[in-house]
């Protein structure tokens, strides 16, 4: 009954992050010039970088030295939450507990999927299909 539990848990948080990651770009703010919205048709960069209002770095999107994509998501103050990442083997999740500890950790790769739970003081779980 736990594992059931787990999972579901798991299902629904993944399904938020993606709700919120993929919200259409309408909802976002957009400049105007003299009345008539500017909107580039592609944007294209090695990186990209959101700061806060206090300069903080808080999402990340990136090349890794594969030159796969990566993408970070933290606090505002600056701390690592979210990594989310893909490359030739496969893609993979992780979501940092309140240390920076991984906490779940989705991944997909050539030897198989699998979903790795973690608690401070308490032992890792890992499920695989």
């Amino acid at each position: 009954m736990k594992e059931r539990t787990t999972q579901l848990l798991l299902a629904a948080v993944v399904a938020v992050l993606l709700a919120h990651l993929l919200r259409p770009v309408s909802a976002l703010p957009t400049a105007h010039a003299q009345g008539v919205e500017q909107v580039p048709a592609v944007l294209r960069a090695q990186a990209i970088e959101l700061v806060n209002k206090q300069g903080r770095v808080v999402a990340q999107l990136y090349l890794g030295e594969d030159g796969s994509g990566h993408l970070r998501l933290r606090h505002a103050d600056g701390t690592l939450r979210v990594k989310l990442g893909a490359n030739a083997d496969g893609a993979g999740l992780l979501l940092c507990d309140k240390e920076v500890e991984p906490a779940i950790q989705l991944a997909v790769d050539t030897s198989g999927t699998s979903i790795m739970l973690a608690e401070k003081g308490k032992e890792k779980r890992v499920l695989k299909p």
